[in-house]
């Protein structure tokens, strides 16, 4: 009896991994309850200082974004790599503020849409509505802004780290915002929400696992491209809308664009794949700096898991 006591209480005990994995949860929880009492101005602000420090150390994210951007813009000025810099620290300095509970009933004054009334006449006809955005701006910040007003389920490809993971599930949830994983369990989430006429929503210029895409232009450049975003469409005909929120300057607030696609994605999924990559590189043009342009979305595929 004493025996078996004390293996029980042996197996309670955490392992040392899962001690680390507690402590890192607990501190970066703490650092983002600390900034987000800070004024939103002061932390953008940060980020265009931090920015400017982060541009002149060189890595490799420099550097895959020096060779994106001439992709994209071959005269582009070098002050182009240290803008997208300063925005990528804007984003993440500034998260801590949007995600906090005490602030979430800003939204609505600090994000200003012109197209809510397409919205609504577009979830109207039934069909529901699928969004489709790029890694510009404070992407991190559409769902939760869009699901104030309209249920919306996303497609959401978990980190890599479980401390951080948990952390961003914990924050960024909201009532009408379902995250679903990005494999089959998922999709059938996405395919019910898409049965109820309501929104669901990708960030489709990350490469999918091998078997999921196609080859398609990027900005000129053959990138391994999601061809779900069209299988999805054609169950019902779903209007597409290319969305972005982009961060105005000087602490001024976001601007939601929203941008509907002119006609249905083709059959073909290949044709698919350079209609809506067209329709992200519309929407980066209109605010280049704010693009995440050191992702390596020219990297091949990974193997699916079976």
């Amino acid at each position: 009896m004493v025996f078996s006591f004390f293996i029980v209480s042996l197996m309670a005990i955490p392992s040392p991994n899962q001690l680390a994995s507690a402590a890192a949860t607990f501190l970066a929880t703490l650092v983002f309850r600390v900034l987000g009492l800070l004024p939103l101005s002061l932390l953008q602000r940060l980020g265009v200082m931090l920015g400017w420090i982060g541009w002149l150390v060189p890595g490799t994210y420099k550097r895959r974004a020096a060779r994106n951007i001439a992709f994209a813009y071959p005269d582009a000025p070098k002050s182009l790599q240290r803008q997208s810099m300063q925005q990528l620290i804007c984003m993440f300095l500034e998260l801590p503020y949007l995600w906090s509970p005490r602030n979430a009933h800003r939204l609505s004054s600090l994000i200003s849409c012109d197209e809510w009334p397409l919205i609504d006449r577009t979830l109207a006809e039934g069909k529901g509505l699928i969004l489709i955005s790029p890694h510009i701006g404070c992407f991190e910040m559409l769902g939760p802004f869009y699901s104030q007003r309209h249920p919306a389920t996303v497609i959401f490809k978990e980190p890599r780290m479980q401390w951080l993971s948990t952390l961003i599930n914990s924050i960024r949830l909201s009532p009408q915002l379902t995250l679903v994983p990005a494999n089959q369990k998922g999709v059938k989430g996405l395919l019910r929400t898409l049965m109820r006429g309501q929104t669901i929503g990708f960030l489709p210029d990350q490469v999918p696992a091998e078997g999921d895409g196609v080859y398609a232009p990027f900005f000129g450049q053959p990138a391994y491209t999601i061809t779900l975003v069209q299988r999805m469409q054609a169950i019902r005909q779903t209007p597409i809308f290319t969305v972005g929120l982009e961060r105005l300057d000087h602490a001024r607030g976001y601007h939601f664009h929203v941008v509907p696609m002119a006609a249905p994605l083709s059959e073909d999924p290949a044709i698919a794949a350079v209609e809506m990559n067209a329709a992200l590189e519309d929407m980066i043009r209109r605010m280049p700096s704010q693009y995440l342009w050191g992702y390596n979305r020219y990297k091949n595929p990974r193997p699916a898991k079976t």
